[in-house]
């Protein structure tokens, strides 16, 4: 069954994805973009944990969800952010960059130093990336890729992928104290709240969004229900694998992402993009298995 959940991990989130920007790209607000999937989610998953029984969770469990949950908000809003900006056949690929973050912080953190291949890894991401940088015919090859770093949409997706990271290290310790379905109940019905805080701080904008559900509720259903495959799978394949190896194998998405940027945006340069997204999922898969 793992293998099942990676493979539907792999296919939701580059499709989450595509609601999103879809969304974003009708002046959907990205706060409220993510705060409405989170109380369709918590719909299904209140009453359920109503019957499992709250006070039968440890305050460890809470603690770890509520700053889970407190990431996934900021996190996937930046995400949107940037999709509302950039290609998602590029931002997709970006994505390979954790495990390089992830590696930067084990050095850091924990002493754990990485080997030539971990450091051939970087290499990879770093040259994939390079293949994917769009330029103007008679521009050179390293201001494109300076510039690429400059972009607005480049740098949220940085941002976003460095929250999501380390929302799921609290993911991780949640399920270790707990079950995958309880951390995923908590998750959903936990990012409510925090997304209702953010959203009265907009309060002008709040009204504005109600007619953006009335228009196109059913790609708000469609991202909610992509996004808690997502989730749940996610959060099953860490019940059973290290979280870093669970990551490495969640880069396959990345491909899909370019595929599905051609498919319903029209993004060009698609075989050039293609191309340097299996040079960085190739380079994350070699970081995360042999990289420290």
């Amino acid at each position: 069954m793992t293998a099942f959940f990676i493979l539907i991990r792999i296919l939701a989130n580059p499709i989450s994805n595509v609601f999103q920007k879809q969304l974003a790209e009708r002046s959907a607000s990205p706060i409220f973009i993510i705060g409405t999937v989170h109380a369709c989610l918590a719909l299904v998953g209140a009453p359920i944990l109503l019957t499992l029984g709250v006070p039968d969770i440890s305050i460890g469990v809470w603690l770890n969800m509520l700053t889970a949950a407190a990431l996934a908000v900021a996190g996937n809003t930046l995400l949107v952010s940037a999709l509302r900006s950039g290609d998602l056949s590029i931002l997709g690929p970006v994505n390979a960059y954790k495990s390089v973050v992830s590696l930067l912080l084990a050095t850091v953190l924990i002493g754990e130093y990485p080997s030539l291949v971990g450091v051939a890894g970087v290499l990879l991401i770093v040259a994939g990336s390079y293949v994917m940088v769009d330029r103007q015919a008679d521009q050179p090859h390293l201001n494109a890729f300076v510039l690429f770093f400059r972009e607005r949409g480049v740098q949220l997706r940085f941002a976003a992928l460095i929250l999501s990271a380390t929302e799921a290290v609290f993911l991780k310790r949640a399920i270790l104290l707990s079950s995958p379905w309880i951390v995923f109940i908590l998750w959903s019905v936990l990012g409510v709240p925090l997304a209702v805080v953010a959203l009265l701080i907009d309060r002008p904008r709040l009204i504005d969004q109600r007619e953006s559900v009335r228009r196109f509720w059913t790609t708000y259903l469609a991202l909610a229900v992509t996004t808690g495959l997502m989730q749940l799978t996610t959060v099953l394949t860490f019940g059973e694998f290290q979280v870093g190896y669970s990551l490495a194998l969640f880069q396959l998405s990345t491909i899909v992402s370019v595929l599905l940027g051609r498919r319903y945006f029209q993004e060009t340069h698609i075989r050039k993009r293609l191309a340097g997204a299996i040079v960085m999922t190739a380079g994350a898969i070699l970081i995360v298995a042999f990289g420290s």
